[in-house]
């Protein structure tokens, strides 16, 4: 009897797939190493040393999605990692050991809360942290606001190539759009993969990656912009095309929770649509499916509507996620931040403290890179990365193998040319490796250890090594020890509660007869969005070591049955629209997940009053 792989394990072992990103490559390439040849041949090697790390953390970060949501993912971490450099610098010049340690450890406070907020603010409190280690152990001889500018110089070098390269396939169209076309096209792909699945197995999955083309689409699409509004027709097109997809998606909705097989010529409107937007070309005709139930009468209402817009070209709404300032702060100080920030505040101060106890004793040699430890213990916490023990082996393993090939490739490389080489090459490496963690951290390994050689230092393979199992040991202890004046899975609760609230604002949207669909669509948008998100950091935690993931039990099955409610309050929203009135299994259903939701989880989810429980 062979038994099954621990999910940690399994996690480790599995990496992602899909065709080579050519434009990040291209952007790699071009990115650390031609700043380090112009630093060295102008004869300030340190200076591109620090501009080639921007370069690279820029490149981490430059991931599929459009020009516009590029700047905010790249820029903010920037900026980030530019005020770490400032910090670091001069608390490392001026500050003693223990309150240098101190200092480091409110920081990891504070970037461990700003993680809470999301993939960017996660990337922000990591550039944070990783800036103000090396600020304050890397030996330079410039001045904090002189690394700062150069390593702001690296990362606007890589956005500048973001936002001014086309990517393979952008000359075909037009050059403004770039990933923008391919995310509205997927939710309609993702719409025809819904109604296919319709009445079998696979139905929840197909609307889970429903849900997730509408997020990536919506991303793409509402980022940072001169203008409050779209400024061209080509543009106002797309953002209408966006919008028409979002009563097709709530009509396949409607029809999975339904469960019945749809006919195979309702697949066809969406699927025609997709082409369309990729090819910026006319819908043509549209096959119309069947209207013999409402859920049938709204797809085929929605194809229309969607017809009409792409010719119209009157902009849409992008029904962008909206969280003000105080909503922002309320994540931050919440439960997730504090566990997240206490945990990352636990990792990385212990590491900088045993990191400086080592470089002061001088336990073994002159230890002058003693800022490795706790900068790895930064990526080793990252949540994002996959579970505790599977990172902290990924990391292991893609140091020790990035180590040892940079120590054979020293050995016969020219300097300074041949390092400078093997920066451009790492870096056209990265947006490959980023697919698996100890890829990744192998490619890392290599740039960083050629940066620290062409800055002036003697090669350091193995004393990377050491430090980076030394931070693995300090994370996985720390990671797991149980937080004081804190209940385990506080943070999943939170986002459980979360989920709650945006189901609740919805179902209240629905039941309430209000006749405001833009407004209902974007409820119906946030209520999956905060649900696939408590399903993300739920799949996170059962997959740690039994000491984590035990705080996970039965928050699935929780989770479950909201989006089960939200499935059901969609096609209670469907039939509304076609009858004018609520159907009595809908208030039924719902009544009946609400009760559960409350008794399993103690999520507060009601049905309003004067929607008392119906029996059929």
């Amino acid at each position: 009897m062979t038994r099954a792989v621990p999910p940690w394990l399994a996690h480790a072992l599995r990496a992602q797939r899909g065709p080579v990103p050519w434009g990040a490559v291209t952007r790699g390439a071009l990115g650390g190493g031609p700043l380090l040849l112009a630093a060295v041949l102008a004869g300030r090697p340190t200076l591109g040393v620090v501009a080639a790390i921007g370069a690279m953390f820029a490149g981490i970060n430059d991931r599929p999605g459009s020009r516009r949501a590029s700047v905010g993912r790249i820029g903010g971490p920037a900026l980030a990692g530019a005020a770490g450099l400032v910090v670091g610098t001069y608390a490392g010049d001026h500050l003693p050991a223990l309150l240098l340690t101190l200092l480091l450890t409110l920081l990891g406070l504070a970037a461990g809360a700003v993680s809470a907020l999301g993939p960017v603010g996660s990337a922000v409190g990591t550039q944070l942290l990783v800036g103000a280690a090396v600020g304050a152990g890397m030996p330079l001889p410039e001045p904090g606001w002189l690394r700062a500018s150069a390593f702001l110089a690296g990362a606007g070098w890589l956005l500048l190539l973001r936002l001014a390269l086309p990517t393979p396939g952008s000359l075909a169209g037009n050059f403004r759009f770039d990933g923008e076309r391919d995310a509205v096209a997927g939710v309609y792909d993702a719409v025809a993969a819904l109604l296919d699945a319709t009445g079998s197995e696979t139905a929840t999955a197909r609307r889970a990656a429903l849900t997730a083309a509408l997020d990536q689409a919506q991303d793409a699409l509402a980022g940072p912009r001169l203008r409050p509004h779209p400024s061209t027709a080509a543009e106002r097109r797309l953002h209408a095309q966006y919008a028409a997809a979002l009563p097709l998606a709530e009509a396949a909705t409607a029809l999975a929770w339904a469960g019945e097989p749809v006919p195979a010529r309702a697949l066809e409107g969406p699927r025609r649509l997709a082409t369309a937007v990729r090819g910026a070309a006319p819908t043509g005709p549209l096959p119309a499916p069947s209207r013999t139930v409402p859920a049938l009468r709204a797809l085929d209402d929605a194809l229309l509507h969607a017809a009409e817009a792409f010719d119209r070209a009157d902009g849409g709404g992008l029904h962008a996620r909206k969280r003000s300032r105080a909503a922002r702060l309320r994540t931050v100080l919440g439960a997730r931040g504090r566990e997240y920030g206490t945990r990352v505040a636990l990792c990385f101060g212990a590491s900088a403290g045993l990191a400086q106890a080592l470089h002061h004793t001088h336990w073994y040699g002159q230890h002058t890179h003693w800022y490795w430890l706790p900068a790895t213990a930064v990526f080793l916490v990252k949540p994002d990365l996959g579970p505790l023990a599977s990172r902290v082996l990924s990391r292991a393993a893609g140091t020790v193998l990035g180590a040892l090939l940079f120590a054979g490739l020293a050995a016969v490389l020219p300097r300074p040319e041949g390092l400078v080489a093997l920066v451009a090459v790492s870096g056209a490496l990265i947006p490959v490796a980023t697919r698996h963690f100890a890829a990744q951290t192998a490619v890392v390994t290599v740039l960083v250890l050629a940066l620290v050689m062409a800055g002036g230092e003697p090669q350091a393979s193995l004393g990377r090594i050491g430090e980076t199992l030394l931070a693995c040991a300090v994370v996985l202890v720390a990671g797991h020890l149980p937080l004081p004046g804190q209940r385990g899975g506080d943070a999943i609760r939170a986002r459980l509660t979360e989920a709650g609230g945006a189901a609740q604002a919805y179902l209240d949207h629905v039941l309430g007869g209000s006749g405001d669909r833009r407004a209902r669509w974007a409820l119906r948008r946030e209520a999956y969005r905060t649900l696939a998100e408590a399903r993300a950091a739920i799949a996170l935690a059962s997959a740690e070591l039994p000491p984590l993931s035990r705080h996970a039990d039965g928050t699935d099955d929780i989770a479950a049955t909201l989006e089960l409610l939200v499935d059901t309050t969609t096609a209670c929203a469907v039939h509304l629209d076609d009858t004018g009135g609520p159907d009595p299994r809908h208030v039924e259903r719902l009544a009946e997940l609400a009760d559960r939701v409350r008794t399993r989880g103690g999520v507060a989810v009601r049905l309003p009053p004067g929607h008392d429980r119906v029996v059929c």
